[in-house]
């Protein structure tokens, strides 16, 4: 096969033609045209959340968990309280690295198969006023679930508390709308449905709490706010940018808006999900969620109950074939995960369930339903 390998996971994901030329030129850090190239990046993200008034954005270098880690430790004092809403495996993730920034932390459990719950969340911040910020997994990839975003800000504004929202996979696909929506910060990364290349995180930060946060990281290189001043006053990242994951998200932006934004993408992706749903059941495939939890970024799987089924065997004869899936993130049962994100549309969508279909095939599996 002479494409390139379509990536069905969470990220990285597959990129257009488009994106990767981007990343043919070598940039110096601090010339003009690079801080432009910034400055455009910066512009536009804020523009995705309408949130050009009420928020800054401030890049970071790494992967997305780089910028939660550096959210928690720039926006929570050291004295500070949060608790993490936890319904899978980046919810568990988000606790740890609380922890490890020295925060005290406290986690709201709930199951994976379903969202979390923003009533038990008023409950708990009723019944524990130390709590003094939140953290909320938006797109819970572990599974997949869809957690209620709106519901649970509306919670923490009552009570006066901040909120740190991990939308890492869901940022640019669902609607997030500042003006709508309260929270202190907002995460994500490019090498996710904006569909650029992973190594550059950003985080949105509320200007009316900016100032607040001087002086509260503990780390130099992950401070936010000292990132933000720096880039103000010079247009610069403080240390070495990652120029070509920059330049890639530049054109990965422009091809968003060109596509029509947040609702188209959301509308492909959806297209995608759905094509990926129909196909799978016909093969007997069970998903792990209710619809009504599902978002349509990630569809985990229970894996086929025919004893002759073993992932890796599954995973190495769909790759074959040109498509790569993802293992499952759930401790008590076996599933696997297919993304429906990236430069991917229905077409290869079918293109992959006809590749499951013929590993099974493979393996002399005869349906992909999950044992009784």
């Amino acid at each position: 096969m002479d494409r390139d390998k379509i990536l069905l996971t969470p990220g990285p994901l597959t990129t257009t033609q488009r994106t990767k030329l981007a990343m043919l030129k070598d940039w110096g850090s601090w010339d003009s045209d690079f801080i432009a190239v910034t400055a455009r990046v910066r512009h536009g993200l804020l523009d995705v959340i309408q949130g050009q008034a009420s928020h800054v954005v401030v890049p970071l270098q790494g992967s997305g968990t780089f910028s939660v880690e550096a959210a928690v430790a720039t926006l929570v004092p050291r004295d500070g309280h949060v608790l993490v809403l936890d319904n899978g495996a980046y919810c568990k993730r988000a606790a740890r690295l609380t922890t490890l920034m020295g925060r005290r932390c406290t986690v709201l459990g709930f199951d994976e198969a379903a969202q979390v719950s923003a009533a038990a969340l008023h409950d708990a911040l009723q019944a524990d006023p130390t709590i003094t910020h939140v953290v909320l997994v938006h797109c819970e990839t572990g599974a997949g679930v869809l957690n209620p975003l709106q519901q649970v800000a509306d919670v923490c504004a009552a009570h006066g508390k901040g909120l740190i929202v991990d939308a890492m996979s869901s940022f640019a696909a669902l609607e997030i709308d500042a003006r709508k929506i309260r929270f202190d910060a907002l995460v994500a990364a490019s090498g996710k449905c904006l569909e650029g290349v992973p190594g550059m995180g950003f985080v949105f930060i509320r200007k009316a709490i900016l100032d607040a946060c001087a002086g509260r990281s503990q780390s130099l290189a992950m401070d936010l706010y000292d990132q933000h001043s720096y880039m103000e006053k010079t247009g610069q990242w403080r240390f070495t940018p990652p120029t070509h994951v920059v330049v890639a998200l530049a054109e990965a932006l422009l091809q968003f808006q060109e596509e029509g934004g947040q609702p188209a993408r959301l509308a492909r992706y959806t297209r995608n999900y759905q094509t990926l749903i129909h196909g799978m059941a016909q093969l007997g495939f069970m998903p792990f969620l209710e619809p009504a939890v599902q978002a349509p970024i990630i569809v985990t799987f229970h894996a086929p109950g025919d004893p002759r089924y073993e992932f890796r065997a599954f995973y190495e004869a769909v790759r074959a074939r040109g498509f790569v899936l993802y293992p499952g993130k759930l401790t008590q049962i076996e599933t696997f995960r297919v993304g429906c994100i990236g430069a991917i549309g229905p077409d290869e969508m079918e293109q992959a369930v006809h590749a499951v279909a013929l590993a099974l095939q493979d393996l002399g599996i005869e349906s992909g339903a999950p044992a009784v």
